[in-house]
């Protein structure tokens, strides 16, 4: 429930959702309900996935915007007209039950009429003047970002130019092209764009974690999932795609605890880097023709808003693979088509030149309208007549 005055005061209740992994969240939110996060800098896609579930307000214990790169989750929120109470302390997360409903008074935060914590209330335009004050503070945070892509080349670059050991995998990606879909910026946008190709070509279809649903959401059944499993929705998990592990070289498996639990089987790929770099050197060293990567993270914010504080191992993926691999991400914002008002007029026309020929030929229709035509004449002289 909402409420407006003429002094702009906003009164906001609703059932509370709570969780510290917003992509966990968003799966499980109803249109109208309360948000309740940890997530300090909102990133683009869990912003998205906030607007898309229509909540009515979101309550952040962390700073949406910290200030140290332009984050785009925030201004995604205040777009969608969703109402976002900043900063309130991670106490919020230990104090509220799931389920808990509360009220949002001018960034108090009541239950029961009590209150319990209360934060800054963030519109669009202070969202805006804060992005515009992280974008002139960026310079530093390029220079860190830089240094630690620097640091750890040299590192990740013995681990992914030595020899790569490939599991025994069930799909065959020699001489085939592949398509591998990352939960990134516009993914699924320009995964539509992309449906003509698929149809066309008949690629493997490779999702990682999350691009497997973008998959499923297009009505295309993923051959491979590859990832840490950590945003797998219960259909992805039995769609029946082979599904491979990504595994660290220094023994690190986030993950293996949800694939244990769900008693499928599944083959570990060991390798450094992200799940995106894994998908492309897999199908890479199993010498597929050529791979099309959607939705890939490739700029500095990309990679901050995955908490990574360097991208050494992305940038020396892309050098090993060359030009076999086709970014398309953006693809969806290349061309744009318009339907013009003179399209609309031919195509028009066309039918009717169509209907008329038609009509000309078909000595049915002949008939017919030469009966409307005797019956509108016999109409039109039984009324003259009286008139006379």
């Amino acid at each position: 429930m909402t409420e407006t005055t003429a002094t702009a005061h906003v009164s906001i209740t609703g059932v509370a959702r709570v969780d510290p992994r917003t992509k966990d969240l968003v799966k499980r939110l109803k249109p109208g309900e309360i948000a309740v996060i940890n997530h300090r800098d909102l990133d683009r896609v869990a912003g998205e996935g906030l607007a898309a579930a229509q909540v009515s307000a979101v309550i952040n214990a962390s700073p949406a915007i910290s200030g140290r790169y332009p984050n785009g989750g925030p201004k995604r929120v205040a777009e969608a007209g969703i109402a976002m109470v900043d900063a309130v302390g991670a106490a919020i997360m230990s104090d509220l039950s799931d389920g808990d409903t509360i009220t949002i008074e001018d960034g108090r935060i009541l239950r029961d009429g009590v209150e319990i914590c209360s934060g800054e209330m963030l519109d669009l335009e202070q969202v805006e003047a804060k992005m515009e004050l992280a974008r002139d503070a960026i310079g530093n945070e390029l220079e860190s970002f830089a240094v630690n892509t620097l640091e750890y080349v040299e590192k990740e670059a013995r681990l992914l130019f030595e020899p790569i050991v490939i599991p025994e995998i069930r799909t065959k990606f020699e001489r085939r092209h592949v398509l591998i879909v990352v939960r990134g910026h516009d993914y699924k946008e320009d995964l539509r764009a992309l449906r003509n190709y698929i149809v066309e070509f008949h690629p493997i279809l490779v999702g990682v974690d999350g691009g497997a649903d973008a998959l499923l959401d297009m009505k295309f059944t993923p051959d491979m999932i590859i990832g840490d499993f950590d945003s797998l929705s219960e259909r992805a998990w039995n769609c029946g795609a082979e599904l491979v592990h990504h595994v660290h070289p220094d023994g690190r498996a986030p993950g293996r605890e949800e694939l244990q639990e769900q008693g499928l089987p599944y083959k570990e790929f060991i390798i450094e880097g992200t799940s995106e770099d894994a998908a492309m050197l897999l199908a890479y060293e199993c010498r597929a023709e050529l791979i099309v990567a959607v939705g890939t993270h490739a700029t500095m914010v990309e990679f901050l808003d995955k908490g990574r504080a360097g991208m050494s191992s992305t940038f020396l993926t892309r050098l090993r693979l060359g030009p076999m691999l086709i970014d398309a991400k953006g693809v969806s914002q290349l061309y744009q088509g318009r339907v013009r008002r003179r399209d609309i007029l031919l195509l028009v026309a066309a039918a009717l030149l169509v209907i008329l020929a038609v009509a000309v030929v078909s000595d049915s229709l002949q008939l017919l309208l030469r009966t409307v035509w005797l019956d509108l004449r016999d109409i039109f002289y039984s009324l003259t007549g009286r008139l006379s």
